[in-house]
């Protein structure tokens, strides 16, 4: 069963959800561009003159966004050693996505080579800078409230320059020169079509698929899971390369997407206990 609370716990802190009471909110915005804020607490609870359609779509957004149809029982069954012991340190933990992928795309790049803390930080100036403030939350800004940003406003996401690629990919993503709407992609098709575009190297590629679309990849070379491998191996990070990475998780097939996810998390929790001693 999902753990909507640790689940939560992994999720981009950008000022759009909240976790309280035991309930999770998510401001969201639907097709018809109409904003709101929806609650599951193992039920679901929609702004009251929502016509049918649109809680429909809320529903899906948000089954979406937590992963509520993920077959954990099945992904536990598949994880043995070293990896067992992910199980009982992640219950219950299934990887978060984004609302939408034009989201996902702004989310992954301004994670480019900083830490996930400060990624979080520079996200949610973004958000408070240009999306639209819904009860407590905020509404993820559109591609085009991005781009209507001029660059004194944008400096004060303090996404350096990463800032520089959100608009530029904004402004290829408004005139439909590119696709993110990449659902029904092979993976390796897609990371060849993504990588055409400045901005976008293989780890956006691979992160932006995972993260946006569900897809079944992950950033091998990225350096938490990197990490969190060479802590379950007893080995040095630096001795802990991209290949040595796929040689541990691609055996888990359907569900390496998942384990990647669970490793990464265990390289930040110790990294959180490690920072606190």
């Amino acid at each position: 069963m999902v753990d909507v609370e640790k689940t939560a716990r992994e999720m981009i802190r950008n000022g759009t959800w909240i976790f309280k009471d035991g309930a999770f909110y998510q401001a969201l915005r639907l097709s018809n561009e109409r904003t709101g804020v929806v609650a599951y607490d193992g039920d679901f609870h929609f702004p009251e003159d929502w016509s049918k359609a649109e809680k429909k779509e809320a529903r899906e957004k948000l089954t979406f966004i937590l992963g509520l149809n993920t077959d954990l029982d099945s992904f536990y069954a598949e994880l043995d050693e070293p990896f067992a012991f992910l199980i009982d340190e992640f219950n219950g933990l299934v990887a978060p996505a984004s609302p939408s992928p034009y989201q996902a795309l702004v989310e992954t790049i301004a994670q480019q080579q900083v830490n996930f803390e400060f990624a979080q930080r520079t996200i949610r100036n973004l958000v408070r800078l240009a999306g639209e403030r819904v009860w407590e939350l905020y509404a993820f800004p559109t591609a085009e409230e991005i781009a209507s940003l001029k660059e004194e406003e944008l400096k004060k996401a303090r996404l350096g320059y990463r800032s520089e690629y959100i608009k530029s990919l904004t402004k290829l993503y408004l005139t439909k020169k590119l696709d993110l709407e990449l659902w029904d992609w092979d993976v390796g098709e897609a990371i060849k079509y993504l990588t055409k575009f400045r901005g976008i190297g293989k780890w956006s590629a691979e992160l932006f698929l995972a993260y946006g679309l569900r897809k079944n990849v992950y950033p091998a070379g990225d350096l938490g899971l990197r990490r969190g491998i060479a802590k379950i191996f007893g080995k040095r990070v630096k001795d802990i390369n991209e290949r040595d990475v796929r040689e541990v998780v691609e055996p888990y097939g359907k569900w390496k997407g998942l384990l990647a996810f669970y490793i990464l998390c265990y390289d930040r929790k110790t990294e959180l206990e490690r920072r606190k001693r």
